[in-house]
């Protein structure tokens, strides 16, 4: 069988390459996956078993249903992001779906897309999949991993047709304000570069709201946002998201996404739906565990040598371990039965760096970290 470029050259998940070494073992802690160690909200898997012993298991309208769509928009007022229901909302299969409709929609063959690195591994490839060309620019440490104006600059991201941000960041838990944005924002409109912006994690943040360079002056009409339902909610395999953004934008994602997944699932928006009615006190007492894990994770880290600035939100930690990042994550596996993800995986940007789940109980964290102190003292 013949396959085509793009698909015999497309790089295989460094995530999922590396935990193959650790499914071999049944001794293991991750702290490796990005996902919530909590199931969903009672009521809302009670609104999806609803849903289907009542027989709703028909397609819903393309762009999800309309009661799902008006939630939304009632959802992200707490962001200061105002958006029509009917005609800048999409809901679609995961967020994963909605970057990749935003990739095909706004992305011509040749354009090019920078992205901000250490930054989530399917960017590069769905950017190479919509015929785009990445143009990586680097974030710093000593910057707590924000975008910066004289970053961008400096890579020559001026000549570019796209920018891709993710905050707050996977894999390195940094968040951006408003502030920063402005500069961000300043240089995208004085360049003419659209936004997509991912922050799926825009509920898990710590100390800070959530900022979002959609509400700067001038970048709502140039910037499409993505959010979804998998990561503050903790309904991962339900695969539901959503996309907000200006008429025209949604309404290209919408076309190529009704010959495609032509709907998001049903039952998991009836789910959605109850989310956002009923459930912010459940997301408020996740949110709450994931920063006593954060502050427990982080302390360890920099009392053993390893140091990590202070994540803003999602929930990892980015610890410096001094040299080659995949020696470090696979002799830690071999000898202590820690998996944690190399940062090289995320970019040259996450080099020396390892990303560590926080989203996993206390328990295991404890004798997680307790290993990882004593395999860097006798290293």
């Amino acid at each position: 069988m013949r396959l085509s470029d793009r698909a015999r050259t497309l790089p295989e998940s460094g995530i999922r390459k590396f935990f193959e070494l650790a499914e071999a073992r049944d001794d293991v802690i991750s702290l490796g996956v990005g996902e919530p160690d909590f199931s969903a909200p009672w009521t809302a898997r009670t609104a999806a078993i609803d849903s289907l012993e009542r027989g709703k298991t028909s397609y819903t309208a393309n762009r999800g249903m309309a009661a799902l769509r008006e939630r939304i928009a009632d959802h992200h007022e707490r962001y200061d992001q105002s958006y029509a229901p009917e005609s800048e909302i999409l809901v679609t299969t995961g967020a994963s779906e909605a970057v990749d409709l935003a990739f095909r929609a706004l992305v011509d063959p040749g354009d090019t897309v920078a992205v901000h690195e250490p930054t989530y591994i399917s960017y590069g490839p769905g950017i190479e999949l919509a015929g785009g060309e990445q143009l990586t620019v680097p974030t710093r440490s000593a910057d707590d991993f924000a975008l910066t104006r004289e970053s961008l600059e400096a890579a020559g991201a001026a000549e570019a047709d796209l920018l891709v941000l993710c905050y707050p960041n996977n894999p390195t838990g940094a968040t951006m304000t408003d502030e920063e944005y402005a500069e961000v924002a300043a240089f995208c409109r004085e360049e003419d570069l659209r936004v997509i912006a991912d922050e799926i994690y825009a509920a898990l943040t710590y100390g800070a709201d959530h900022a979002s360079i959609a509400t700067q002056p001038g970048m709502r009409e140039r910037t499409v946002v993505v959010n979804g339902f998998s990561k503050a909610y903790a309904m991962t395999g339900l695969r539901l998201g959503y996309a907000l953004g200006p008429a025209e934008a949604i309404d290209a994602m919408n076309r190529i996404h009704q010959y495609t997944m032509l709907s998001a699932p049903t039952t998991p928006q009836y789910a959605a739906i109850e989310a956002l009615d009923r459930c912010d006190d459940e997301v408020t007492e996740m949110v709450e565990e994931y920063n006593r894990r954060r502050r427990l994770v982080v302390s360890r880290f920099n009392e053993m040598g390893l140091d990590t600035f202070e994540p803003g939100g999602a929930f990892y930690a980015f610890p410096e371990c001094g040299g080659d990042d995949e020696a470090f994550a696979e002799a830690l596996l071999e000898a202590q039965g820690v998996a944690v993800v190399p940062g090289s995986v995320f970019g040259d940007g996450g080099e020396g760096h390892l990303r560590v789940s926080y989203a996993t109980s206390m328990r295991e964290l404890k004798e997680a970290t307790d290993r990882i102190a004593a395999f860097v003292e006798g290293r």
